[in-house]
């Protein structure tokens, strides 16, 4: 509403190419082109999930699969949840969720994780965190109106398949730019993430910045992504202004 009422335009619709070779730029959609003499990308980044049936059913829903600690952890106050996943990431959301969650249980699948020692550490002090290593998650369990309740869980070693009760299902394997169409333009890094100047949100092609989760692996918030888009802005600003 506060955009509308300062003459924004908006134009709704996928974005099936881009052409940033030269001025003015080019964005194509299925009804038609788009020019711009600047652009700010804002296009996010999705969680990973485990490609499970139940994902759809209970992703959302409070008592049921979430890719996000920080922002769903409360809701999880004196339950038991599962954390699936073995980095950095794995472990930063089990620790969270031991703030609320009465026990945290890790599923990974392999016997090692690919966090490193210091988060390994400081996971593995935390008596409120249990282990579930060389083991996936199969099916997830639970109904309407009452969530999610546990997790069919299979060792990848033995191939025994045993229950696991759990209130809530947390994903941590990790996010996925949403940077395909820009692939060949914009300097990424290896996960695919854009790549930003230090301080600015300019991406490797003048006139084109990047703001929110599209260049941020590390906070990934609301409002760190608010915020970036807010730099993203007055950057384009001075960018046309010169």
């Amino acid at each position: 509403k506060q955009a509308e009422r300062f003459g924004t335009e908006f134009a709704t619709g996928e974005v099936r190419a881009a052409e940033l070779g030269q001025h003015p730029f080019r964005v194509t959609r299925a009804d038609g082109e788009l020019t711009a003499d600047t652009l700010i990308v804002a296009t996010g980044a999705r969680a990973r999930w485990l490609g499970l049936p139940e994902e759809l059913e209970f992703r959302t829903k409070i008592g049921g699969v979430s890719a996000c600690a920080t922002c769903d952890g409360f809701f999880y106050k004196g339950k038991e949840v599962l954390v699936v996943g073995g980095g950095d990431t794995a472990m930063e959301e089990a620790d969270f969720l031991t703030k609320f969650a009465n026990k945290v249980t890790v599923v990974h699948r392999r016997d090692e994780l690919r966090a490193s020692k210091a988060m390994q550490s400081r996971a593995k002090a935390n008596p409120k965190i249990a282990w579930l290593l060389d083991s996936v998650v199969e099916k997830i369990l639970g109904g309407p109106g009452q969530g999610v309740t546990g997790a069919m869980v299979r060792n990848v070693k033995t191939n025994e398949v045993r229950e696991v009760a759990a209130g809530g299902i947390f994903m941590a394997i990790g996010h996925t730019p949403n940077t395909a169409v820009f692939k060949g333009q914009l300097e990424m890094d290896e996960q695919g993430y854009l790549l930003a100047r230090d301080g600015t949100t300019a991406t490797s092609v003048s006139g084109v910045f990047a703001a929110g989760d599209v260049a941020d692996h590390r906070y990934r918030q609301a409002v760190t992504a608010a915020g970036s888009g807010c730099m993203a802005a007055i950057d384009a600003e001075r960018f046309l202004s010169h």
